[in-house]
């Protein structure tokens, strides 16, 4: 009897502790699951197009041309940025954060870039950095970013960035993304 009853103890063990892992195709953050903390904020850009072209008060640069023969798709070419982002759609707004880091079009066949975006806070509502790195395909309507951690109150933040582009115009070379920023990882 003692045999068995060490036998139903270990199967019940089993059963109950394999429940708890997430098996292949499941996720730690359930699609239903409610962020721990949101913020909705917009990052500005005023980009500088080649060496020839310059705007004193462009906020992200071209340091690589696209590797020629590759299309019209600007395969190769990075850019470096140091934006600013605010809590409205003004860019003369006070900053929330400043967004430090780069974008590199990476595809031949449709305009995409890998995104590196480090969100550096500094005021009286927060303080610390959030890293989101992650794939940017142009002709979608919204984007999702992966928040790969942070620092601060940020501290090993996870979750997802919704970006979705509110304003593109080449002639004043601006553009304004609206960020949906939804934390599931809070510590």
């Amino acid at each position: 009897m003692e045999k068995f009853s060490s036998i139903f103890f270990l199967v019940f063990l089993l059963v109950f502790s394999e429940s708890a892992v997430p098996t292949a195709g499941e996720s730690l953050i359930k699609r239903n699951a409610k962020p721990c903390q949101r913020l909705m904020l917009h990052l500005h850009d005023i980009f500088q197009e080649g060496i020839n072209n310059t705007f004193p008060n462009a906020t992200s640069a071209s340091v690589t041309e696209g590797v020629p023969g590759f299309g019209p798709f600007l395969f190769g070419k990075l850019y470096v940025f140091d934006n600013p982002v605010t809590g409205d759609e003004n860019m003369n707004s006070p900053p929330a954060a400043r967004a430090r880091g780069f974008y590199l079009y990476d595809r031949k066949d449709t305009p995409n870039t890998l995104f590196l975006i480090t969100l550096s806070f500094n005021s009286s509502e927060y303080k610390g950095t959030m890293t989101m790195l992650g794939n940017n395909e142009h002709g979608a309507e919204t984007r999702d970013i992966p928040i790969v951690g942070g620092t601060g109150d940020f501290f090993m933040a996870r979750g997802i960035a919704t970006l979705e582009t509110e304003v593109l115009d080449f002639v004043k070379s601006y553009f304004r993304v609206r960020m949906d920023i939804k934390l599931y990882e809070c510590y």
